[in-house]
């Protein structure tokens, strides 16, 4: 039987994210969205405070957090600010752990202690204009030339794009496709302006140019045309990274909403007293509890090597679906005042509106899950 508990040096962790992001993140959370930025000192804080590399081994900086721990972290900045929750999910769940889940040891060894300190950040370059759903249609090609692969193509939408120091790029090679860690400053490898988002504003997007790129023949992660599956496996656990921010602002809102029921007045009481407010309030608590119950159990399997693909895609499903319905129920319950930029309602409405799009679309998810389903006759679980 799963049953939702937290070691006490869990806890610790939780409350010292919380700390941080009470203390130094929320306050400048709008600051954040209007001035499409993530402070310096905020991220070189995260990094300080070894939430870049928590869920990585010891042996390469990290803390043995796994999954778990990194849920936590994203959970809790989630509920402050969903650009900073993306920079860290870019940086942690999917350009990072493309180098742990597929590289070689000597390649480990050689990036991960900089990316698990902050010392350098990282990016995952998969998505292209033809390639974004269909992930394997990627036109960006390496070849080799001696020593080195060359790179040619461009990546798009590319979170931490503009200022990376390192990215886990994915090409076509002979054999398929293939994983590559590209760094900054190398010849021909340049960053285009940021985007101009509905959402996440803070999180800062671009496309990624390979002109002749020459990289060592021992950046490749993994082995030629092993590509494709690590990609898959990265993106996997970036479900539910994804699926923990969506948590933790699940939880903020539900919380602004309920105390503002309380304090706003019609008819000469405080509308959580109206039954059509109560029952938003429930719809919300619901959600809450059943992302909650559903994300720590897969993150659990994770940690256990059990976790499967179809799994995953759920807590991205119901997460990304969970949220967008809770936030539109609490811009209702604030009415006027969600909508105004004088609260963070309707940064949040914004912000979560690209959850069913990055990480794999909805409707992928719901492929994903069915194909499973049937395969297993519907037995998805096993008890």
């Amino acid at each position: 039987m799963f049953e939702l508990t937290f070691t006490e040096e869990q806890k610790m962790l939780r409350e010292m994210v919380r700390d941080f992001v009470n203390n130094e993140l929320k306050p400048i959370a709008s600051k954040i969205d209007e001035n499409e930025e993530i402070p310096k000192h905020i991220i070189q804080k995260i990094g300080e405070l070894g939430l870049l590399g928590a869920a990585f081994p010891s042996e390469y900086g990290g803390s043995d957090f796994g999954e778990v721990g990194y849920c936590i972290i994203q959970e809790e900045i989630g509920r402050a600010c969903a650009s900073t929750a993306t920079f860290v999910g870019a940086h942690v769940s999917i350009g990072t752990n493309s180098i742990y889940l597929g590289g070689s040891e000597e390649l480990k060894q050689k990036y991960l202690p900089d990316l698990t300190s902050g010392a350098k950040i990282a990016a995952f370059g998969l998505t292209e204009q033809g390639a974004g759903s269909d992930a394997f249609n990627l036109k960006t090609v390496a070849e080799e030339d001696g020593d080195y692969w060359v790179i040619n193509g461009e990546k798009q939408w590319i979170t931490n794009g503009p200022f990376a120091d390192v990215v886990a790029v994915y090409a076509r090679t002979k054999k398929g496709i293939s994983a590559f860690v590209v760094e900054k400053g190398m010849e021909g490898f340049s960053a285009g302006a940021p985007e101009k988002k509905m959402g996440i504003r803070g999180s800062k997007t671009s496309t990624l140019k390979f002109e002749n790129v020459r990289v060592p023949k021992e950046n490749m992660i993994g082995k030629e045309g092993y590509g494709f599956p690590i990609a898959m496996k990265v993106l996997n656990a970036g479900r539910l990274g994804l699926g923990a921010a969506c948590l933790g602002q699940m939880k903020e809102l539900l919380e602004l909403s309920t105390n503002y029921s309380k304090t706003r007045y019609q008819f000469g009481e405080p509308i959580a007293n109206f039954q059509a407010v109560e029952f938003m309030l429930a719809d919300m608590a619901v959600m809450v509890y059943a992302l909650e119950s559903m994300l720590y159990r897969t993150a659990t399997l994770y940690d256990l090597g059990k976790m499967t693909q179809a799994q995953a895609g759920i807590i991205k499903l119901y997460a990304s679906d969970s949220l967008d319905k809770l936030v539109d129920l609490a811009m209702q319950i604030h009415a006027g005042m969600g909508y105004s930029r004088e609260m963070p309602i309707e940064r949040y409405y914004r912000d979560s509106r690209i959850n069913r799009i990055f990480e794999g679309t909805n409707e992928i998810q719901r492929l994903v899950i069915a194909k499973d389903v049937i395969r297993k006759n519907g037995a998805l679980f096993n008890f």
